[in-house]
């Protein structure tokens, strides 16, 4: 791998083609995203334990991230690089995974798909990060997460809204008998084509560099060989975690409580505080879940747009202060929803959202990307992102009790608490030491 003082400048449109596959896989996040609670309650589960069935998402991220991480940071093929194969291989399997979450005749089987789908999103996703630190000197990583973001912003616009769109093509919505529409069947086939077609534009177009010294590579490539080995090096790595990054974890771990709040009881929470209704089979529910997708809509289009801004903003400030501020917005908006009992409304907060999710996206790994050592990139950044699985796996555990026990079932307070968390995430931002701004 190159040192960060020597890799070349890259132009516009070779950031463009290393990004590229980012659309496919937040395609494949959106439709996830905005729809799964909607699958879930249509085949039947309690939203006491909507919370719970999600559970497989982060825990397969928990398992899968560090892993990947540590295989992708030692490949090395000559004609498929280091990180290009794990991007492939996850793609492969995410398309397979959308094209059977639409057909799921039982709740347990959605379960299962959701499993399959979030591991493979995962085996493709975090190496990307690690792309970026390997491809990009200090100057361009800020720039490069930027691009990502702005992909990752335009594949959930589209994805969110396509059951919405099918509607308007004619295409049923109807839920009765508890079967899934047809416009989120649809929608999910168009994701698993364009999840594995724009991952592959990123494997054929962008090279890699091999590492700097290809022989002492190999060498340890062999000396590390066996399970045991690879074990006891991805365990060790925790004791050894730079400073910033343990910083950050705090940040991550209220963000992503936020974040997981509002995934899963946007749906239920907008069909009973605006459509009055808490019948996931009804027509009304079934409209809400539609309404619901455009919201996310709007907050991915003003994520991709503001991802080109914060780094503008983050050069005349510092990284820790765009984010707390794009933290505080989108938390006071989360919290603002449950206010809102007319739809027009509605789009509003997620103008704020879409704020905090762009410096989400950008800020905590372009902050981290200048504190970890080269070597070892795709291993810490599979790491960092246990501050993320955590955070969602104690809120699988505890949302639903929360929601029941303390809101009595309304899940848009589940909303408010949500926008809270994310505030002191934006509050924590303040102790975090961003090496590069020293």
């Amino acid at each position: 791998m190159h040192s960060s003082s020597n890799k070349p400048i890259l132009s516009f449109w070779q950031l463009w083609n290393m990004s590229l596959g980012f659309f496919g896989i937040q395609f494949g996040f959106a439709l996830q995203n905005a729809n799964v609670s909607r699958i879930f309650s249509t085949l039947g589960a309690d939203p006491d334990n909507l919370s719970l069935f999600w559970l497989a998402a982060p825990v397969t991220g928990l398992l899968v991230q560090p892993i990947i991480g540590y295989l992708s940071d030692n490949t090395w093929h000559p004609t498929w690089g280091r990180r290009r194969p794990f991007f492939f291989i996850g793609a492969v399997l995410a398309s397979l995974a959308l094209f059977l979450m639409p057909n799921s005749s039982a709740l347990w089987m959605a379960v299962v798909v959701l499993w399959l789908l979030d591991g493979a999103i995962n085996v493709s996703m975090e190496p990307f990060r690690a792309f970026v630190g390997d491809k990009l000197g200090p100057r361009q990583q800020t720039a490069g997460f930027a691009m990502q973001t702005f992909f990752i912003g335009w594949g959930a616009v589209i994805a969110s809204m396509l059951p919405t769109i099918f509607t308007h093509l004619g295409v049923s919505n109807d839920a009765a008998g508890g079967t899934i529409p047809d416009t989120v069947r649809y929608s999910f086939y168009a994701g698993g084509a364009v999840y594995f077609f724009a991952v592959l534009w990123t494997v054929l177009t962008a090279k890699e560099a091999p590492p700097d010294d290809l022989a002492a590579f190999r060498a340890a490539q062999q000396s590390g060989k066996g399970v045991g080995n690879a074990l006891k090096e991805i365990f060790s790595g925790f004791g050894k975690m730079p400073k910033t990054m343990v910083q950050l974890a705090a940040v991550q771990f209220f963000t992503w409580i936020g974040l997981f709040a509002m995934w899963i009881y946007t749906t239920n929470g907008v069909a009973e505080n605006v459509f009055g209704t808490t019948d996931a089979q009804s027509a009304a529910f079934q409209e809400a879940g539609n309404h619901v997708g455009v919201m996310f809509a709007v907050y991915s289009g003003v994520s991709a747009l503001a991802a080109f801004v914060l780094p503008v903003f983050a050069r005349h400030t510092s990284r820790k202060f765009v984010h707390l501020v794009c933290l505080v917005i989108g938390g006071l908006s989360l919290f603002s929803i449950y206010t809102i009992h007319d739809l027009d409304t509605l789009y509003y907060p997620m103008i704020g959202i879409g704020i905090a999710w762009a410096s989400i996206l950008t800020m905590p790994y372009a902050i981290l990307a200048g504190a970890l050592p080269a070597n070892r990139m795709g291993y810490y950044m599979g790491v960092f992102n246990f501050f993320i699985v955590i955070p969602q796996i104690v809120s699988g555990l505890l949302l639903g009790f929360v929601t029941k026990h303390w809101f009595a079932g309304h899940t848009v307070k589940t909303l408010m608490l949500g926008g809270v968390c994310m505030v002191v995430a934006g509050v924590l931002t303040l102790v975090v030491r961003d090496d590069a701004e020293q």
